[in-house]
């Protein structure tokens, strides 16, 4: 029983299984800026200089500096650790496509849509979509592990 545990706060968790539906959704926008960039490549110590040197990213095909694809990545798992399902969910898998570049100053957009429940499995099979001015820039599935109701 999960609320047995030291330090367990059941009011913070998210959405439990049975509360789940096919077709909820939830989002989270962020507009990326220079810091953004700078300490996703500190933190990750990818330091591509198509991400961090302008005059390298120019001569590119993008002819500018581009955020890494996978800071998108990491607004769509704030989106399920924060929102849906929340709290107490275990992020188990994620296929990605990068379909066009984001820039700093875009503001980005992260929607989970849930596609496919699991009961069996406690799996949760999330539609994932990054969006920059409704283009879509990062799409693809996650697979999530989510916690069962305690039975009285």
């Amino acid at each position: 029983m999960y609320s047995t545990h030291e330090g367990y706060n059941d009011s913070i968790h998210g959405y439990y299984l049975e509360d789940l539906e096919v077709g909820m959704s939830a989002s989270h926008a962020k507009t990326v800026t220079e810091t953004d960039v700078v300490m996703f490549a500190g933190l990750t110590g990818d330091n591509n200089p198509v991400h961090c040197n302008e005059v390298f990213a120019a001569k590119t095909p993008f002819e500018s500096r581009i955020v890494h694809g996978m800071f998108c990545a990491g607004l769509i798992s704030c989106v399920l650790g924060t929102r849906l399902p929340g709290p107490g969910c275990i992020y188990s898998d994620q296929q990605l496509r990068f379909k066009a570049p984001v820039r700093i100053g875009d503001t980005v957009t992260a929607v989970c849509t849930i596609q496919e429940i699991i009961p069996e499995r406690r799996r949760v099979i999330i539609n994932t979509i990054c969006t920059v001015r409704d283009k879509i820039v990062v799409e693809g599935n996650a697979t999530i592990m989510v916690s069962r109701r305690n039975k009285p």
